[in-house]
């Protein structure tokens, strides 16, 4: 019987892997991987590592503090390494972000409105970033959050330098 290992990534630590294609072609398949894109990211770029259709998953490299954002849509972040304090504050004016746009947009300094508190996730934690509310990420030390949200106009694509393709 085989015996298979379950091993966990990190930013200090991980392998590359890949996609072993069998009896097909190899531009039918994609592969990356969150931390190599993290390592290789400026803090808090958003690089797409996944999409279905309007729907990206953002590798975001957490380090020091982020500027504001704030989305017309849910997001969540999904820290995948490290600690990161997730700064949240209710919009006064909501109509800041413009209703139907796609994607975060940045905020031009701190946002007005009362404070909603602070998560502080690790590993394995997940936080929605609500409609209506403004986010602030902030990392003493890397980390590495994937965020599921609608790409937008700060969505980086790499695919050329991340993916895996033959």
């Amino acid at each position: 019987m085989s015996r298979y290992v379950t091993r966990f990534g990190s930013l200090d630590h991980y392998e590359k892997g890949g996609v072993e294609i069998i009896n097909d072609d190899p531009k039918h398949y994609t592969f990356s991987n969150m931390f190599d894109v993290a390592s290789r990211s400026k803090p808090y770029e958003k690089v797409a590592v996944g999409k279905n259709m309007q729907y990206v998953l953002e590798v975001i490299r957490a380090e020091g503090t982020s500027e504001w954002r704030a989305a017309a849509h849910d997001e969540f972040a999904l820290v995948m390494d490290g600690a990161v304090e997730i700064r949240l504050r209710k919009l006064a004016d909501p109509s800041v972000v413009p209703s139907g746009k796609e994607g975060s947009i940045r905020l031009p300094g701190e946002p007005d409105g009362r404070k909603m508190g602070a998560v502080k996730a690790r590993r394995g934690h997940m936080t929605l970033l609500p409609t209506g509310a403004a986010y602030q990420f902030h990392a003493e030390r890397p980390a590495v959050i994937l965020l599921q949200t609608i790409a937008g106009d700060d969505t980086q694509y790499r695919w050329a330098e991340i993916c895996q393709t033959m």
